[in-house]
Order: structure tokens, then C-alpha cells, then sequence
């Protein structure tokens, strides 16, 4: 649908709206490696993967960390978040699980501090305690959907997350990226409006339950930070599906203009 086409061509950054976020490696990995002591650092997230939202995503890093893995992830977190501090006095860093944000003045970047395991990487989980993530296996999970659909997955993934920002609901985009990717893999056909409203609504009929990692490899994906904020997202998330099933409804009967008065109400256009 060309509405929707547009719209999620606006939201999709171009290759170098986010070059001066990312100048900011260097910098931050020599910190880290220096006092800490830096394993390795990659590129993760939204943007690695091609499902980025320009103006609402940051660019995002793995790093992982050298020694003893300590028995609470916000030592971790306060040492990273400490050190990064003190490298950058006047760039505002804060906490928010699992990653330590530098906002800098030209763009913001999401350092996500881990442990190595044998296979994957313990990370704090955004509610509490340790996570096992495995973000070069999740990544290749996705391209593998989004290759066999042309590009569905991403672009679906991507829709997903325009809604969470234009909405503002408090809803992890890695839950969205990978509910998205889940939905389309067993999906031999892809349909903009079709497939855009049953992930809505399947999400909306499990609770926003946090999902199985569909590799098989790691931790369950929690929806939310908090109880809270899953009603809140629910809430959303009910409207949601309500437009998106009027849109769909509407588009297949042939009346564009109403379909796209239910999109610009889900999208908050």
C-alpha cells in the first residue's frame, strides 16, 4: 500500500544520518579497554540490522568486557557507566538497562556491557538479574526470514517500531524485531496490511508474554520493563489492533481513503 510504503520509507535512515554517532567508537572503546579491559566491541541494535527509526533509534554496541563476571549486572553497568563519565564530563551518560547511553550533542550511543560465555554473551536483563544473549545468531535469524520475503521481515519490523515511537509505548523493539520475524517465518506469502495487523494481534492475544528465543539459543525476549508498562502497552496495543484490522478491512474492499484514516490513527499521523 503506497501510504504505508511512504511512511516507512520517511522513518528509514539514510547510510549516514548516523555516522556521527558512531565516529564516537573509537573513543569509547579505547576508555573502556584502557580501564576495564575490552574482550571485544561490535555493532548491534536496530540500526546494524537495517530496522532502525530515523530520529527515535541510537547507534548501539556490544562490548564485551574482560574478567570475572560479578553477581550483579549494575556493578557491571556502574563501572562502565562511571568510566564513560569521567572520559566525557560534559556528555550526559546515563543507565538504561541493558546499556549506558552517551548522549552526545551530534547523536546518542547505546554501549550494552557483557560478559563472554562459551557460546553468546550475559547482558543485564532490562527487568532484573542476568540475561544470555546471541546477537550475531539473532541477527543472521532475521536476515534469514527477510531473504526469503524480499525484505518483509525488516520492513515489517521497522513499522512495528514507528508505532512504539509515534504511540509511545514502552515496548522493547527487540521484542517487536523478533515477534515481527517470528510471524513472518511461518508465513509462506507476505501482505503489508494482513501481516502487519496479525502480528499486532497476535501479540495482543499472548499478553505481550515474553517470547521463546526462536533460535533456541538463549533467554526468554521480555515485552517490558515492568508490569506497568505492559499494561500500558497493552492498552496500546488494543487500540492498535482495532485500526489495523479497519485498515486491512477496508483496503480489501476498495476504499483507500478509509484504510489510510485507520493508518494515520494507528501510526498517530
Amino acid at each position: 500500500m503506497t501510504w504505508l510504503d511512504d511512511l516507512t520509507s520517511l522513518y528509514t535512515p539514510t547510510a549516514t544520518q548516523f555516522d556521527a554517532a558512531r565516529r564516537h567508537r573509537g573513543s569509547i572503546e579505547t576508555r573502556l579497554d584502557a580501564y576495564l579491559g575490552l574482550r571485544e566491541m561490535f555493532e548491534i541494535g536496530s540500526l546494524r540490522h537495517g530496522t532502525g527509526v530515523w530520529q527515535y533509534s541510537d547507534a548501539d554496541f556490544l562490548a564485551s568486557l574482560k574478567g570475572i563476571q560479578p553477581g550483579s549486572p549494575w556493578t557491571m553497568l556502574n563501572k562502565v557507566k562511571d568510566t564513560l563519565q569521567e572520559r566525557f564530563p560534559s556528555t550526559t551518560v546515563v543507565i538504561r538497562r541493558p546499556a549506558v547511553v552517551c548522549r552526545f550533542s551530534d547523536g546518542h550511543v547505546e554501549v550494552v556491557p557483557a560478559y563472554p560465555d562459551t557460546s553468546g554473551y550475559w547482558i543485564a536483563n532490562p527487568s532484573d538479574g542476568w540475561m544470555k544473549t546471541y546477537p550475531k545468531d539473532h541477527n543472521q535469524y532475521v536476515n534469514d526470514i527477510n531473504k526469503k520475503h524480499n525484505g518483509a521481515a525488516k520492513r515489517l519490523a521497522r513499522q512495528l517500531k514507528i508505532w512504539k515511537y509515534l504511540r509511545n509505548v514502552p515496548v522493547s523493539s527487540c521484542y517487536l524485531e523478533m515477534r515481527s520475524a517470528k510471524h513472518l517465518d511461518g508465513e509462506t506469502t507476505y501482505s503489508a496490511l494482513w501481516d502487519l495487523y496479525l502480528t499486532l494481534s497476535k501479540m495482543h492475544d499472548a499478553g505481550l508474554a515474553a517470547m521463546n528465543d526462536p533460535t533456541g539459543l538463549g533467554s526468554r525476549f521480555g515485552s517490558c520493563s515492568s508490569e506497568s508498562n505492559r499494561q500500558d502497552a497493552l492498552s496500546k496495543l488494543s487500540t492498535a489492533v482495532t485500526r489495523a484490522r479497519k485498515a486491512k478491512d477496508f483496503y480489501h474492499s476498495g476504499d483507500n481513503e478509509k484504510a489510510i484514516e485507520q493508518l494515520k490513527l494507528l501510526f498517530n499521523r
